[in-house]
């Protein structure tokens, strides 16, 4: 706790520093360019991945990155997206996923719906990027990679299933990006759909 509360100082010490970009976002509002939609990890923190400064991100977390499909009853993340669309008018959407991720991890094991039923749920909505990935005859040790990154392309294909994405897509106003980033090297990768693969990030 005490790690926080110098946190806390120290912010305090770099605000006063930026006084006048902390200003300009109380009196102007928020106008971010982009949603980003990643994992709880607490070692993935977007605006440290992306050096960004307040106001540059709108941002959603949540174990795995998963974007539940509209009408499964999960309305939190939807929530998200709708009010990013609709009232930021943001331009794109980042789904972000990682290396050593334990929302993935946990689908190679057999779910306790008694004990952790919260969690058991929630990652289903990754099951089928595991199950593609199962079906490609992968080696072992390069499945895990693989998962975490068909699970992104795979929340990116529930966010076309909300009306304000679509809609703003048609009208060239929104644009996709799947990224992985890999917690050892700090490196980002991002999905080219027009190349079919994964590419480091420039």
């Amino acid at each position: 706790m005490q790690d926080l509360v110098e946190g806390i100082r120290r912010f305090q010490d770099r605000h006063e520093q930026n006084l006048d970009l902390f200003r300009r976002l109380a009196d102007e509002g928020q106008a971010p360019a982009a949603l980003f939609i990643g994992c709880s990890d607490s070692r993935v923190p977007p605006e440290v991945i992306l050096d960004a400064q307040p106001g540059l991100l709108f941002v959603t977390r949540n174990i795995a990155n998963i974007v539940p499909p509209y009408g499964s009853g999960e309305v939190a993340v939807g929530a998200v997206v709708e009010y990013a669309i609709r009232h930021l008018h943001i331009q794109q959407i980042i789904v972000c996923g990682h290396t050593d991720c334990g929302g993935i991890k946990a689908l190679d094991a057999q779910p306790n719906w008694d004990r952790e039923p919260h969690i058991a749920r929630w990652i289903e909505h990754a099951r089928p990027a595991k199950t593609k990935v199962e079906a490609s005859g992968l080696p072992t040790e390069k499945c895990h990679l693989a998962t975490v990154r068909e699970n992104v392309l795979l929340q990116m294909e529930h966010l076309h299933s909300y009306d304000p994405v679509r809609e703003a897509e048609r009208a060239g106003a929104l644009a996709l990006v799947g990224w992985v980033y890999h917690l050892d090297t700090g490196m980002v990768e991002a999905y080219d759909p027009q190349a079919g693969d994964w590419i480091a990030a420039p």
